[in-house]
């Protein structure tokens, strides 16, 4: 028979897992002609001069994160 401390742990394990937060993503399934057509024309409709700008935006954070990094 299990001892009430053994009891006790075992509780605070089920409550410990019964907290943490469970997440699923559903993503699309990039084979199917419908997503792809859709991916299209999604990028179809950016602009370059947005998406340049937003490039060399993620570009300067990433040099600011990697400063040690050698350039290029």
């Amino acid at each position: 028979m299990p001892s009430v401390r053994n009891q006790q742990r075992a509780h605070e394990t089920e409550v410990a897992d019964a907290l943490r937060p469970e997440i699923r993503a559903a993503l699309p399934d990039v084979s199917d002609p419908e997503v792809k057509a859709r991916i299209a024309k999604a990028i179809a409709a950016m602009d370059p001069d947005v998406e340049a700008e937003s490039l060399r935006w993620i570009e300067s954070v990433s040099l600011f994160d990697n400063e040690d990094r050698d350039l290029e």
